[in-house]
């Protein structure tokens, strides 16, 4: 999605900032970052771009996703947004990737030990109610308080996404291609 992709989105809003974040907070609010992420990752493709920048360049996958969902209707966390990812990282860091840890490790063994096996599943549901836990919070960032929203005009969805992420690898900004590839058009003004 390029930089006239993107300024399309914004047709409906005028220079009212506090229409403009009206209008994409109501965007954001009719389709879910869950419903989204699950969208999205189902793509051919996306699991295995976002998993590959998650154990190569260190990327918070549901970030990357909130991020994309953001810039799919247009829109970028606003300083106050920013910000409050922080707090989200340590919930991911704390809680989401030591069950991922578990998980990953229990897993040589429960290929041979059915009690390991069944630990091992509920291990994988908790990490991915942890990470569906991750992406609320990543929503009600943007979707509550005040300068939390920001318009993604002039800036390639690309450049938003290797500044955010810090990536900087060819390797990376070209797994990141294939995930930016997989987003559908921003949805057209109404």
């Amino acid at each position: 999605m390029g930089v006239a992709a993107l300024s399309a989105t914004t047709d409906e809003m005028n220079d009212d900032s506090t229409e403009m974040t009206a209008v994409l907070r109501r965007r954001l609010s009719e389709h879910s970052l869950w419903a989204f992420a699950l969208a999205l990752y189902a793509r051919p493709g996306v699991e295995a771009a976002c998993l590959a920048l998650q154990d190569e360049a260190g990327v918070d996958v549901c970030e990357l996703l909130w991020r994309c969902w953001l810039l799919q209707h247009g829109a970028r966390p606003g300083p106050a947004a920013e910000a409050g990812v922080a707090e989200v990282r340590r919930w991911q860091a704390e809680v989401t990737a030591p069950l991922r840890t578990l998980r990953r490790r229990l897993k040589p063994e429960a290929a041979s030990d059915a009690g390991v096996a069944a630990l091992r599943e509920t291990l994988k549901r908790a990490e991915l109610e942890a990470e569906r836990e991750t992406l609320t919070r990543l929503e009600r960032l943007v979707l509550t308080g005040e300068n939390r929203l920001s318009p993604a005009t002039g800036i390639s969805t690309e450049k938003v996404l290797e500044s955010a992420l810090l990536l900087q690898k060819k390797i990376h900004l070209s797994t990141l291609q294939t995930l930016i590839a997989s987003l559908d058009p921003p949805p057209t003004p109404r």
